[in-house]
């Protein structure tokens, strides 16, 4: 039965009643549809008291109410009502300031007190299960283990790291050129002040590496072969020095990610869903084509075998089915929604296929693939240039990454004379319009500086290795002295380049071991756990208990008194 205390005059205190508030961890229990039902709710409270009091009366009897009811002043509900958002705000600072390390602390101490955050969760599923149940009592740990979990309402988390995330939420949650960097008011499922296994922190960016040493295995073959460069005498060995080395960069970084595959196959579909990096799955298949159009003579037959481009083509043809496949049907990954630099990696395949199947005798499939690859290109140079204003927004950071929009259009006018024989009016096209992006790039120098040494850096060699060998295939068709001197300048550029790169890499790897750092990017949740307060939150829970107390208990005839009370006249 409610008790209340009935006002003798406007000096008097006024007793109301005051249920009790719902704690923090109900209100999130709600959903986001509260949410939004609370703040259409707040727009019109505005309006009028008694719409206010309307739909606060339809919310009171959806929230369930306790069997109990006390009965206190105005002034103390108000103090109150400042100790209990203190106290909110202390734990969600506290939420905010630590990782989750994959289980909260209370989970780890059950679970066990030796480990600090928990990687298995980025295992692959049959390994962990395999390894559990082959341990003593490993079946009790993991159902302790799913138990804990369950208790601490992590849940979500756990469908968060085995479900894919949308490419917006890496838009929302991450930040830099490659996206690789977290924003400081987002959490992540694993700790960020403790080193975490190798084959984590291994991104699938290192095949860069393999992309800049190979095109420059295939740029030496022409410097030393073309009859635009004969008279510097250029011996083939480097050409083979080259070859070997990046054969060897490739199958070690192959294995090593292969490793990453078995053990953390969690890890390797959190980058095949980032906008970026999935580009970066192209890479072995084109420095596989890479390293057969630039195979040294002295190895290799005049003509390839066909059964080496089917080889290298059809994993990169069937990735290629899926990626356009959801640029073009639409949805979340539209090409609007993930388009950036890196995605012209899925495009410049089907010109280097183009090339090498055209080195192998088989002039129809190249043609194809130059088709394709052309028709992608085009639409994406529109789309990045244009920047759609559905499409997520870019990366502010400016970056070498810009240079990948040299790398397609060069590549189109190598094919095209590969396939052709001569270097006509459409090659020249794609040449000219390669060339001025490079001038375009070059008068903004600082488009190339400010920025941390990462091992992406590596893959925006290839372009302009790729430009210069155009330009050389461009100097055979005219021979003049600004045509050779250009080739000569491009190609200086671009092995300067990469021997800087090599260098710094060595360096970052074995003397200051600093290559791989924590790959925070894949670490982000499937949602955001830490809400943004409302500022205005705090005032309108006042506003809203005070009216709804003064509409209980005050009658018709004193509300005018009560409208003076509110607005503190």
């Amino acid at each position: 039965m409610e008790n209340r205390a009935k006002p003798t005059s406007l000096q008097n205190n006024h007793f109301v009643d005051i249920h009790e508030i719902l704690h923090e961890e109900d209100e999130e229990e709600e959903g986001e549809e509260q949410e939004q039902e609370e703040d259409g709710k707040m727009k019109m409270a505005e309006k009028g008291r008694g719409g206010v009091s309307r739909q606060y009366k339809m919310k009171e009897a959806k929230r369930p109410h306790r069997n109990f009811s006390r009965q206190v002043s105005l002034e103390t509900g108000f103090s109150v009502l400042n100790r209990d958002s203190k106290a909110k705000d202390g734990r969600m600072n506290l939420r905010s300031e630590r990782s989750f390390g994959g289980f909260d602390s209370t989970t780890r101490i059950n679970i066990g007190e030796a480990r600090k955050g928990d990687f298995s969760i980025f295992r692959t599923k049959s390994t962990l299960s395999k390894q559990n149940s082959l341990l003593p009592g490993g079946r009790k740990d993991q159902k302790e283990l799913a138990e804990a979990q369950r208790g601490d309402g992590s849940n979500g988390n756990d469908e968060s790291i085995h479900n894919g995330v949308p490419a917006g939420r890496y838009f929302a949650a991450l930040r830099g050129p490659e996206l690789d960097e977290v924003k400081d008011y987002e959490d992540i499922l694993l700790p960020k002040d403790e080193k975490w296994p190798f084959l984590l922190r291994f991104p699938i960016g290192c095949f860069g590496i393999c992309l800049g040493l190979s095109s420059q295995a295939v740029l030496w073959r022409a410097l030393a072969t073309s009859p635009a460069t004969k008279f510097l005498h250029i011996t083939p060995f480097i050409n083979l020095a080259l070859w070997l080395l990046a054969v060897a960069v490739l199958i070690s970084v192959s294995f090593t990610y292969i490793l990453k595959c078995i053990f953390y196959f969690e890890a390797v579909r959190r980058e095949y869903f980032h906008p970026v990096r999935v580009n970066f799955f192209f890479a072995p298949w084109v420095v596989c084509m890479f390293l057969a159009i630039g195979a040294p003579p002295m190895l290799t037959p005049e003509t390839l075998h066909p059964a080496i481009w089917c080889t290298f083509m059809a994993p990169y043809f069937f990735l290629e089915l899926k990626i356009y496949g959801q640029w073009l049907s639409g949805g979340k990954r539209r090409l609007c929604k993930v388009a950036n630099p890196s995605s012209h990696l899925s495009v410049v395949g089907n010109f280097v296929g183009a090339i090498l199947a055209s080195k192998v005798g088989w002039k129809e499939p190249a043609k194809f693939l130059w088709a394709i690859g052309f028709a992608h290109y085009l639409v994406l140079f529109v789309t990045l240039y244009q920047r759609l204003p559905t499409s997520e927004a870019l990366p502010k950071e400016l970056h070498p990454v810009y240079s990948m929009f040299i790398a397609a259009p060069s590549a189109a006018s190598i094919a095209w004379v590969t396939i052709y024989g001569e270097f006509d009016g459409l090659a020249r096209t794609c040449y000219f319009t390669a060339l001025f992006l490079f001038i375009l790039l070059i008068v903004r120098i600082n488009f190339f500086t400010g920025f941390r040494f990462s091992v992406a850096w590596w893959s925006y060699t290839f372009p302009m290795t790729t430009l210069a060998v155009a330009t050389i295939k461009y100097a055979e068709q005219v021979p003049a002295t600004m045509s050779k001197v250009l080739a000569l300048s491009l190609s200086f550029m671009s092995s300067t380049m990469v021997s800087i790169l090599f260098v710094s890499t060595l360096l970052h790897a074995f003397v200051w071991r600093t290559l791989f750092p924590n790959d925070l990017a894949i670490a982000i949740t499937k949602k955001r756990l830490v809400k943004e307060r409302k500022p205005l939150k705090k005032a309108y829970d006042i506003r809203r208990w005070t009216r709804q107390a003064l509409n209980k208990q005050t009658p018709d005839t004193i509300g005018g008194e009560n409208d003076e009370l509110l607005h503190g006249k």
